[in-house]
């Protein structure tokens, strides 16, 4: 199994390696015709004149086609700049559009084949890997010498991964034009679901999806014979592929507006823009169930649900960042910060960030209502800044780059605003709590050490106290990795939730508040 296991990574590892070098291959050819059907009509003429000197020339690289197109292109936006000619200055960025329809190179031509040897290679090579672990070993969760690994304990192969997911992220959100190869492998998927080409998103979606699929049937070998953490991995690896996937790709292909039902604001934050207002308003029945639906859940949903079940209903079963958390990023969920400091800055931080959300949200509908004559223009300026600082610097780049180094949690703990939602509701109002068993408590720690959202859940363990915390996602790890049952999530009464537990400490007893 060893040697199965061996060939599974090196396998893996082949795939990985022709993946990231794949954008540098290819050649790139830009003719007049491609402008033409790629540029908007109001932009065609002047676009066309601006890239003339880029035709019929054969590019070796994206690199170098790219580079001339930013050169022809910046100087001639910074020549109606310097003049003060704003009105005809081309604030669309085509380079991703361009550079993708002037590829001539094999991944344009065979799209499947690339697909094959980087991706589906990669998959096959972790499921070699995967499914010979904890064969022979009795059920229950063994993770002897997890500090002592490179990958998991922020060696140095988990600093490597940490910059390979950081870099990908900055390409993939800021320079997409890049990645124009990898996006080409996947547009023969994205043309059967949607009807469309694909862009850097299907891309993301497809091995975002992928990820939690392989991972999740990890997570089934490693936590076999717990039915909590079975059925909770099903339902988030179902809710991505579903409803974060497929779902929304078959709705544009009937002509209706990409959406994610599942999806609630904050954490779908642009769902009260104009645009997608619009798109939903002008499309019918459907469209007005879209709107309605998002609604509903956000004034009812998230409190019912989390009323009877915790937050966990949505962050541990539901929600795609926490499913891709919980599946690729579970080897990493002993690294978070269960420091005094990193709680309090927790606390500060992502209560921020939902006060920033529901401020840009309430001035966002203010001026749909009244015609933008409140910010005007400046509306675009501030979904502009929250969807860079919080969209996609904070969710993205550190949320998912920041794995190996600070947990597999970071934007759940640190910035989801959904998440500080939710975690309002659950600490106040809420049936759900951990229960604790502080006679069978022995402290061996393994509780603490592997909550991903930092809680010390030792020290209420010992104390015998409910664990009633806004942060917890009710993932279960902790039940799951105690060895002796000390610690049970429930759903019960509210009366006698939050406990203050006595310790007795000889003829005396001291209270501990929760």
């Amino acid at each position: 199994m060893k040697t199965i296991q061996k060939i599974g990574l090196v396998i893996f590892a082949f795939g990985l390696l022709l993946f990231t070098l794949l954008p540098f291959f290819g050649s790139y050819q830009l003719e007049k015709e491609t402008v033409e059907v790629n540029v908007k009509e109001i932009h065609t003429e002047e676009m066309v004149e601006v890239l003339s000197p880029m035709f019929g020339k054969t590019y070796s690289s994206n690199f170098a086609f790219i580079s001339d197109f930013k050169s022809y292109f910046n100087a001639y936006n910074d020549g109606l700049k310097a003049n003060q000619e704003w009105d005809k200055v081309i604030w669309d960025n085509y380079a991703f559009a361009l550079t993708k329809a002037s590829s001539t190179g094999p991944v344009s031509e065979n799209p499947f084949l690339f697909l094959g040897i980087t991706v589906l290679i990669g998959v096959f090579g972790a499921l070699l890997y995967i499914l010979p672990l904890y064969r022979g070993q009795t059920e229950g969760i063994k993770n002897d010498g997890i500090f002592f690994s490179s990958m998991n304990s922020r060696g140095l192969l988990g600093m490597i991964t940490g910059a390979w997911l950081i870099l990908f992220y900055i390409v993939l959100y800021w320079f997409p034009e890049y990645i124009t190869n990898l996006v080409l492998m996947v547009d023969p998927i994205s043309m059967a679901l949607s009807g469309n080409p694909a862009s850097q998103w299907f891309l993301y979606g497809f091995i975002y999806t992928l990820a939690i699929i392989v991972m999740g049937i990890r997570m089934f070998r490693k936590y076999r014979g717990n039915a909590y953490q079975t059925i909770r991995t099903t339902s988030v690896m179902f809710f991505q592929l579903a409803f974060a996937f497929l779902l929304p790709e078959i709705l544009v292909l009937m002509n209706m507006p990409w959406h994610d039902f599942k999806n609630i604001w904050p954490l779908d934050y642009s769902f009260f823009y104009e645009y997608r207002i619009d798109g939903m308003i002008s499309s019918g029945a459907l469209g007005m169930f879209m709107l309605i639906w998002g609604i509903i859940l956000i004034v009812v949903g998230v409190p019912l649900f989390t009323y009877f079940y915790g937050k966990r209903w949505y962050c541990s079963w539901v929600c795609g960042c926490g499913g891709l958390a919980e599946t690729l990023g579970d080897p990493y969920r002993q690294l978070s910060d269960k420091t005094v400091k990193a709680w309090k800055i927790e606390r500060y931080l992502i209560h921020g960030v939902l006060g920033f959300a529901v401020i840009s949200t309430a001035l966002t509908i203010i001026n749909y209502f009244t015609g933008f004559a409140l910010l005007g223009q400046a509306t675009d300026q501030l979904h502009s800044i929250y969807g860079f600082a919080i969209g996609s610097a904070f969710a993205g780049v550190i949320g998912t780059g920041f794995y190996p180094l600070m947990g597999n949690r970071v934007w759940c703990r640190f910035g989801c605003p959904l998440a500080a939602y939710l975690g309002l509701v659950q600490r106040f109002k809420s049936r759900f709590r951990i229960t604790t068993n502080g006679g069978q408590c022995i402290s061996c720690g393994n509780c603490s050490t592997y909550c991903e959202m930092g809680i010390d859940v030792r020290w209420y363990a010992q104390r015998g106290q409910n664990i009633v915390r806004s942060s917890c996602v009710g993932c279960g790890v902790c039940s799951a990795v105690c060895p002796r049952g000390v610690l049970k999530l429930e759903n019960g009464d509210e009366d006698g939730r939050i406990n203050e537990m006595p310790i007795i400490i000889g003829n005396k007893s001291i209270t501990v508040k929760a």
